[in-house]
């Protein structure tokens, strides 16, 4: 499902179920801690489907710790992004400099629990959510919002929430475009202020895609 939402120069893995069969590197197991056992599952299939897609990079395994904001800490010159939810794990990467960033997200293709919508949505994106579509369209807001942070804070740094966000969705052509309402990181001395997405939906599941190429990130 990732794999046709990115570019040819990302390389992806994904699984529909848990792989455990790897020994983890001391930074991942000092990032894990003592994870309850569903966190560890998530946790270490990730890596699995971080290794798998590093190898198709050409990289060698190596350890993908968490920062201190829970994002995932990648080799020197990698730039990449793990998701996982219920029966889905992905991970998506490519080389810096190629890519400038990367945010990955899979979501169930059900509403959102009771009272989420209002933290998430917002303006004409509750009009959105709103109407009948083919799409379970409050949970698509939600996948769409996190991909975009994924892929906003290793340029950034610094957190970007729900309503720092405004989405449009193309329905046909699959994609959305998130206008920043809070400045941008500045990359080349121009601001970043919209971040182009794509999106699918397969399987009972919903995945979205922000791939920012060097050109996206420096506002060209």
């Amino acid at each position: 499902m990732i794999e046709c939402l990115v570019p040819s120069v990302v390389a992806t893995a994904e699984t529909r179920g848990d792989v455990l069969d790897i020994q983890l590197f001391p930074e991942e197991e000092r990032s894990l801690g003592r994870a309850v056992e569903k966190r560890r599952r998530e946790f270490v299939t990730g890596r699995a489907c971080a290794r798998r897609a590093l190898e198709k990079l050409g990289v060698a395994s190596a350890a993908i710790p968490s920062g201190r904001n829970g994002e995932p800490v990648w080799p020197p010159g990698v730039v990449g992004s793990i998701t996982h939810c219920a029966r889905y794990r992905a991970c998506a990467v490519a080389r810096l400099g190629e890519v400038a960033s990367i945010g990955i997200d899979a979501e169930p293709n059900a509403p959102l629990p009771d009272g989420v919508l209002e933290d998430v949505a917002f303006g004409t994106e509750l009009e959105l959510a709103a109407a009948d579509w083919p799409v379970q369209m409050d949970r698509l807001l939600f996948s769409a919002k996190e991909a975009v942070y994924k892929a906003w804070f290793p340029l950034a740094r610094r957190w970007l929430g729900f309503e720092d966000v405004e989405l449009h969705v193309d329905m046909k052509s699959r994609t959305f475009c998130a206008r920043l309402l809070l400045p941008g990181p500045v990359i080349d001395d121009v601001q970043l202020t919209a971040v182009p997405g794509t999106w699918c939906v397969e399987h009972g599941m919903i995945c979205t895609a922000v791939v920012l190429s060097m050109t996206d990130a420096t506002g060209a």
